[in-house]
């Protein structure tokens, strides 16, 4: 992973490698850090802040496999059952940033629910150091994340506030790569958003498989949000998956904005593209509205 004029590239981190089972890592994240992940300071001047007027909002638990993990829920404050999101943070963990998103989506009549994926393997939020993160990201199987995200929509159902037979999940850099693979595990998915989500890495224990190899196995469509300039996610690649979705029949699409950096959507980043960010949010909105997700 690179810092490149102030950011990080979180694109270029390399896949989880180290192996072992799931359920029997300890829990060393009991709940959520506060603000944004040290490792992204300073904050943007351009951060978006989403106020919860309306909403109930906040930290929650989430019954999994071996223990429960912290994630950040969002939902208006009246009404309900809502249809449900699950948002899939990146690199940096649930931070201000993913738990905004998720007021934003619940502003629109969500109810959005961000777990934290790495709770097992250690607190992302609270290394100042990039090198500190790499390593615990390594550690997460992706069968591991998986079963995270069901046991989530197991939960949001329990609450009697989620409609999760409209489900959808959308997620960013290492979260948008969770939504394609989430495509081809979840039956129940009715759709998925994933922005810039690399789409091939080495392959590991942790990481068997890549989204391309997943396509004709995707339950639900993918709308894929990608820069042009993303040095982390070549161009090539993004041909690869479209051309994998085309040879599969599957409805799931791709839009690249040329020029446009990778987490280009991340406002409290210099990648950030305000412009295109707004046009890849109506897109999604509409994705979910068009693919039963509202």
């Amino acid at each position: 992973m690179n810092r490149h004029n102030g950011h990080y590239e979180d694109s270029h981190f390399e896949v989880p490698r180290s192996p072992g089972k799931f359920s029997r890592r300890e829990f060393v994240v009991v709940s959520l850090a506060a603000g944004f992940a040290l490792s992204v300071m300073p904050v943007s001047a351009q951060t978006i802040t989403t106020d919860s007027n309306g909403l109930v909002a906040g930290e929650v638990k989430i019954p999994v496999q071996g223990g429960e993990i912290p994630a950040y829920r969002a939902m208006p404050a009246t009404g309900g059952p809502f249809p449900t999101i699950l948002v899939v943070h990146e690199i940096f963990g649930v931070h201000e940033h993913i738990k905004d998103i998720c007021r934003r989506l619940a502003k629109r009549g969500y109810f959005a629910v961000a777990p934290s994926l790495y709770a097992r393997e250690g607190d992302v939020a609270g290394k100042t150091d990039i090198k500190e993160i790499i390593p615990i990201v390594r550690k997460v199987p992706e069968s591991q994340v998986a079963a995270d995200l069901d046991a989530t929509v197991a939960w949001a159902k329990r609450t009697s506030k989620a409609d999760t037979s409209k489900l959808g999940v959308t997620g960013f850099c290492w979260g948008g790569r969770q939504v394609w693979l989430y495509a081809a595990h979840n039956p129940n998915l009715k759709a998925g958003v994933a922005w810039y989500g690399p789409l091939q890495f080495p392959k590991s224990e942790n990481a068997p498989v890549n989204p391309v190899d997943e396509v004709k196995r995707m339950n639900a469509p993918v709308l894929g949000l990608y820069g042009g300039a993303d040095e982390g996610i070549p161009a090539a690649q993004v041909d690869a998956m479209r051309g994998a979705i085309k040879a599969a029949g599957k409805s799931s699409e791709i839009v690249v904005y040329p020029d446009t950096p990778h987490a280009f959507n991340a406002d409290y980043r210099p990648s950030y593209r305000p412009e295109q960010a707004q046009d890849g949010w109506e897109r999604m909105l509409a994705w979910f509205k068009k693919n039963g997700v509202a």
